[in-house]
């Protein structure tokens, strides 16, 4: 059959395939994959599409469209391997919807050989992970957070602030500043007031859980970012808009007994291997942040260890 009208020829370059478009045929109506090219004159050029359906191109710019029951020139037979017929794509000569449904498939098989589903794909895995860290970030309710109970000197100021210095403030409350790490900050910024943490006692000679503490105050700015004699300036953070943030805490209680460090990352290596609430806490994965979240299920088994009887 002979279509008058254009066919507009051009190069995709995301998928470096050329594409053939003609309109207004109802078949054609969209962008078709061209498997092959084949010039046979300067009169005639043919386009063999992924549905193994044949146009060809007259100087005149009519576009004829043979259909895959038509006869294809005995040059392009001798000179192109035969393409496979799908038995999907032999029932689709049967009517003209199935044709549709089988070309959809042809074009999503090109897609995958030039890219196009790798890059959906991607797309799909993206917002498969954003969904699954969102889906993680509203299950953080409990927190640890690091302080170093022992004396430091650091610009002159002693940075020292156990769990015991907590308990002498005035209603055992205070700020948790000096958090200069961005996912620290971002993790206390997830804070809601209620929620627990552990007190865990860093950079000391025995590091590890030493009580509990609850949040009492959701993020605000943090103070010392701006205090000029504070061990923790930031010249480049501006009271118009602030880096750093912290939150206020309450002493709740001290644990039954200390929990050491050597004694979580034994359960961690135990649950890495056969299985366990531990397998992924943040304290072994993510152990340069001073504050880190913690499932429901991590903050319940390290809770359940201060009842557990050393020998």
């Amino acid at each position: 059959m002979i279509l008058h009208t254009t066919c507009t020829l051009f190069v995709d370059p995301l998928v470096e395939k050329l594409r053939c478009v003609v309109r207004p045929h109802a078949v054609l109506r969209r962008a078709i994959s061209v498997t092959s090219m084949y010039r046979e004159s300067d009169s005639k050029t043919y386009f063999v599409l992924s549905s193994r359906d044949t146009v060809i191109l007259h100087a005149d710019r009519s576009a004829q469209l043979r259909t895959s029951s038509e006869h294809i020139s005995s040059h392009w037979q001798r000179n192109m391997p035969p393409k496979k017929i799908t038995r999907s794509s032999a029932k689709s000569n049967k009517h003209t919807e199935e044709v549709d449904a089988q070309q959809n498939v042809n074009e999503e098989s090109d897609d995958s050989r030039t890219g196009k589903r790798k890059r959906s794909a991607a797309v799909k895995l993206d917002v498969k992970k954003n969904k699954s860290d969102e889906t993680a970030k509203a299950s953080y309710s409990h927190w640890l957070m690091k302080s170093e109970p022992e004396t430091r000197i650091e610009n002159g100021v002693d940075v020292k602030f156990g769990i015991e210095d907590l308990k002498v403030l005035p209603n055992q409350t205070g700020c948790w500043d000096g958090v200069r790490n961005y996912q620290a900050r971002n993790f206390m910024r997830d804070m809601r007031v209620g929620q627990q943490a552990f007190f865990y006692h860093s950079n000391c000679k025995e590091p590890g859980i030493a009580g509990l503490m609850k949040i009492v105050k959701e993020a605000y700015v943090d103070h010392t970012q701006f205090d000029k004699k504070d061990p923790h300036y930031d010249p480049s953070s501006k009271p118009d808009n602030p880096k750093w943030s912290m939150v206020d805490v309450q002493f709740e209680r001290m644990t039954k007994r200390f929990i050491p460090l050597s004694e979580l990352k034994n359960y961690h290596l135990q649950h890495k291997v056969k299985g366990g609430p531990l397998k992924d806490v943040a304290l072994f994965t993510r152990a340069r942040l001073s504050v880190q979240p913690l499932t429901a299920a991590e903050f319940d088994f390290v809770l359940s260890l201060e009842n557990v009887d050393l020998v």
